[in-house]
């Protein structure tokens, strides 16, 4: 038995000014008529019936989700009280599901990928599966480097490895945070590298004694919550106790700690819509390397982005621009510096503009 859980409570603040805190990224369409929380659920309904994926989100997206996946049952839509990253957000759905049947596979994804190949994905996601079931370990999906990538984090892949389902795994040796450049470079020439998908299988009891053996404060915060569901105190002592915990990843807080991690390279089309670039892989720039959306006019320009939502957006002889219009903020930015618009949401918190985030 197999329940996805699909991590959708993140701001997608790299995508602003389409991406805001009321309406973030996985709540919108960028390639398609389906936002991409619709897309993920859509593709994971291949997998399971709808009653066995879960959902976790903050409160305020409650009656998003509802509207956009009306067939997901509510009870399978789990309420963080603050974002605290996604360990705290793993942990929370593995008390949940371990009700159910704590001996099942809990398969991990987040809600912002574009997967191009769904059976070869799949096909992949059955391998984990069975892997994670039958060995008791820590399962993720890779994806072999195409380019030298700044803007992933990485996995080095170790020597031990088999054939299992008549898929290739690999031990991990180690994950790596996002690279410069040069490391980048010598990763994908290395062939030893795996893009990490932050995609996890595992099983719910082994999850569970992984963040008891390397994470005891989150432990016992669970073991407080998992005491208060079903009872009138479940909304106080879920919110005091993520109010206390440490704001950590689940690469961080248990996969880097962990000695059974496995990884099963994938081929099948993937990509993290993690930035405006991103839109470049995933819709065909015209003969002068533009990609626009909306109502965009160009005369000799190249190399752009640009996204009009309504008003008229003209280019005219520049390069390697971002483009974005929206009804009340216009983003104009240099194509490489695309990483640094987090910098400019800090601002706008600095200057008490929340009224733009």
């Amino acid at each position: 038995m197999i329940f996805p859980v699909i991590m959708a409570g993140g701001r997608g603040e790299r995508l602003w000014p389409r991406s805001r805190a009321k309406l973030p990224k996985q709540f919108l369409s960028f390639l398609g008529e389906q936002t991409l929380v619709q897309t993920t659920v859509s593709r994971l309904e291949k997998l399971v019936p709808a009653e066995k994926i879960f959902i976790v989100t903050g409160r305020e997206y409650v009656s998003t989700i509802k509207q956009q996946v009306p067939h997901l049952s509510e009870k399978n839509i789990i309420i963080e009280p603050i974002g605290k990253n996604t360990a705290a957000c793993i942990g929370l759905a593995a008390v949940y599901l371990e009700r159910v049947n704590s001996d099942a596979v809990m398969a991990v994804f987040p809600s912002d990928h574009m997967i191009w190949h769904k059976d070869k994905f799949l096909a992949n996601l059955q391998v984990a599966a069975e892997l994670a079931k039958k060995e008791d370990c820590l399962v993720t999906l890779g994806i072999p480097p195409v380019r030298p990538e700044t803007g992933y984090g990485y996995i080095k892949l170790g020597n031990d490895f088999r054939t299992f389902k008549g898929h290739s795994i690999y031990r991990v040796e180690r994950f790596i945070e996002k690279p410069d450049l040069n490391r980048a470079k010598a990763y994908l020439n290395s062939g030893q590298y795996l893009w990490n998908t932050g995609m996890f299988l595992w099983k719910i009891s082994v999850i569970r004694k992984m963040i008891k053996q390397f994470m005891p404060d989150l432990h016992c915060a669970l073991e407080r919550i998992k005491a208060a569901l079903g009872t009138s105190e479940e909304e106080i002592v879920l919110a005091r106790e993520f109010q206390e915990l440490e704001n950590i990843s689940v690469d961080y807080g248990i996969m880097e700690r962990a000695d059974r991690v496995f990884v099963v390279p994938g081929d099948f089309g993937w990509d993290d819509l993690g930035n405006w670039i991103a839109l470049g892989r995933v819709h065909q720039p015209d003969s002068q390397g533009n990609i626009f959306q909306g109502d965009v006019i160009n005369v000799d320009s190249t190399g752009c982005i640009a996204e009009g939502s309504g008003r008229l957006v003209a280019l005219v002889g520049v390069q390697n621009l971002l483009v974005v219009d929206t009804d009340d903020a216009l983003l104009v930015c240099a194509r490489e510096k695309v990483q640094d618009i987090k910098e400019l949401l800090k601002k706008l918190k600095e200057e008490n503009r929340e009224e733009y985030l």
